[in-house]
């Protein structure tokens, strides 16, 4: 019947057909149904890349394939991982090595674990590094990165502007996390007062903040000699170099400069009854290390 209206089914490209019993498989013609899987259930069936029915995919052959071939399948919905920029593949055995398409995990490392493995610059398994890529990377190229430097060393301060290579010299993996580890020629050389020789502390926030060196805080109170309170107050000296004599060595101190030998010997009469007693700077603080009498 040439003349035959079938623009209820158009009968174009992949179903050019010319013989009506490939698709009418009885002589009651309405019988045939218009839907997919009414003729391809067994392209549907032994579909096998990927395996259609282990996946449970529609039998609406129209939700992934048009009417010229079976591939590609062009209107396949692939949003649940979108494959753009980096992910933009065309071969689909890239990343489903098997023929069960659902068994491939979305998880960064499924693909990329040899691309973990095999980082340097840092290390990621040596620095323990998270394995979900979109961490650190996104998804056009590896190189261009962000990373939260707070789970290893907050950069605050001064801290928040150093170039990387200011600390990590081009090698991120062996960086200390340490005050002494990156400042230790800054310790050396500080000369008012010379650490080293007054073996202050290595820990640099025990003085001074991540803002800048000067001005800084020391618990000289608490830990050497009371400064602030007390007898030795703050207002009774005005100067460091008034106690300590060689601002180059702050470790040297004297309390004789300020308690002299008086005319009638007020030091000496006040301990004419301590044994062992000598007019020293390190004898007055072994016995008045508070200060007090």
């Amino acid at each position: 019947a040439p003349f035959f209206d079938h623009d209820f089914f158009p009968l174009e490209q992949g179903h050019d057909i010319q013989d009506c019993a490939q698709c009418h498989l009885t002589e009651n013609f309405s019988d045939t149904s218009p839907d997919c899987v009414s003729c391809h259930q067994d392209d549907y069936n032994n579909a096998i890349n990927p395996t259609h029915d282990v996946i449970n995919f529609s039998t609406d052959c129209t939700g992934c394939h048009d009417i010229s071939a079976w591939s590609p399948a062009p209107f396949f919905d692939h949003d649940f991982f979108p494959l753009e920029q980096g992910h933009d593949i065309q071969d689909c055995a890239q990343c489903h090595l098997t023929e069960n398409f659902s068994d491939t995990s979305p998880d960064c490392v499924s693909c990329h674990q040899d691309d973990y493995n095999s980082t340097t610059n840092p290390n990621h398994g040596q620095l323990n590094f998270p394995t979900d890529c979109t961490t650190c990377h996104g998804i056009s190229d590896w190189t261009t990165s962000t990373f939260d430097h707070s789970t290893f060393y907050p950069l605050n301060g001064a801290h928040a502007t150093i170039d990387c290579n200011d600390c990590h010299n081009g090698d991120f993996n062996n960086t200390p996390n340490t005050c002494i580890g990156c400042h230790e020629s800054d310790y050396n050389i500080a000369k008012n007062p010379d650490h080293l020789t007054a073996m202050f502390s290595t820990d640099c926030t025990e003085c001074h903040t991540e803002s800048e060196w000067v001005p800084s805080t020391l618990d000289h109170d608490g830990k050497y000699f009371p400064i602030l309170t007390g007898k030795h107050r703050k207002g009774v000296w005005n100067l460091c170099t008034e106690c300590h004599i060689q601002p180059s060595n702050y470790a040297i101190f004297s309390c004789i400069n300020c308690h002299e030998h008086s005319n009638k010997n007020e030091v000496d009469n006040d301990h004419n009854e301590v044994n062992g007693y000598t007019y020293a700077s390190t004898a007055c603080l072994d016995c008045h290390p508070n200060g007090r009498n």
